[in-house]
């Protein structure tokens, strides 16, 4: 149970559904209600493959790539830490706006692939923080079923987050969004800064 709430929490930090409903939005303008559904189910589906992929073969990619488990703690740590760092500084919401703006501009033949089920549901923070804790949770079944359930409710929590985008956008507002992103901004940082602990203290000992 607490690994499957430290996952949950670690990943509804790095993709932050709430704050995705207003980039839903302008990504979907001008569709109809069926159409948006449509295009949440599809992006909902495609992240979750992709982060079920590095859920269950992550840790063998990096194992034939030749990287070290704690040398990919500290990448992976280093990654997160700068993803909290734009979401603290502000940065994170312009740079997504503008991905999916650009999508758009370039008539994506599926924007439910491109942009929001990668990069924004299924991008790199999500997936170094998805290898990340499978790396932590070894071949434990109990803990890879608890990391998958986690990706689930997250997953869910950005469908229902699509489906009610424009209440969601309307409660929370630009102001909340921010708010909310700084604070979790933090906590993301510190999470982060324990995978780089983690990963300095398995070198050290090896």
């Amino acid at each position: 149970m607490d690994f499957f709430v430290s996952a949950f929490v670690t990943l509804a930090v790095v993709v932050d559904p709430l704050g995705l409903a207003a980039i839903f939005l302008a990504a979907t303008q001008g569709a109809t209600t069926p159409a948006r559904h449509s295009i949440a189910r599809r992006a909902c589906l495609y992240a979750m493959l992709i982060l079920f992929g590095a859920a269950l073969f992550g840790e063998r990619l990096l194992q034939f790539l030749g990287v070290s488990l704690p040398a990919f703690r500290i990448a992976g740590g280093l990654l997160l830490f700068t993803l909290a760092s734009e979401m603290v500084l502000g940065v994170r919401e312009v740079h997504d706006a503008r991905t999916a703006e650009q999508a758009l501009a370039e008539h994506h033949a599926d924007i439910a692939a491109f942009p929001l089920a990668t990069p924004l549901m299924a991008g790199p923070g999500a997936i170094a923080a998805t290898l990340l804790l499978a790396t932590r949770a070894g071949m434990d079944p109990t803990r890879i079923a608890a990391l998958c359930a986690a990706l689930i409710a997250v997953i869910a929590a950005c469908f229902v987050t699509f489906r009610l985008a424009t209440r969601v956008d309307q409660l929370v507002g630009r102001a909340g969004n921010l708010l909310f992103a700084k604070l979790l901004g933090v906590l993301l940082a510190a999470l982060a800064v324990q995978f780089v602990v983690d990963g300095g203290r398995a070198l050290l000992a090896g």
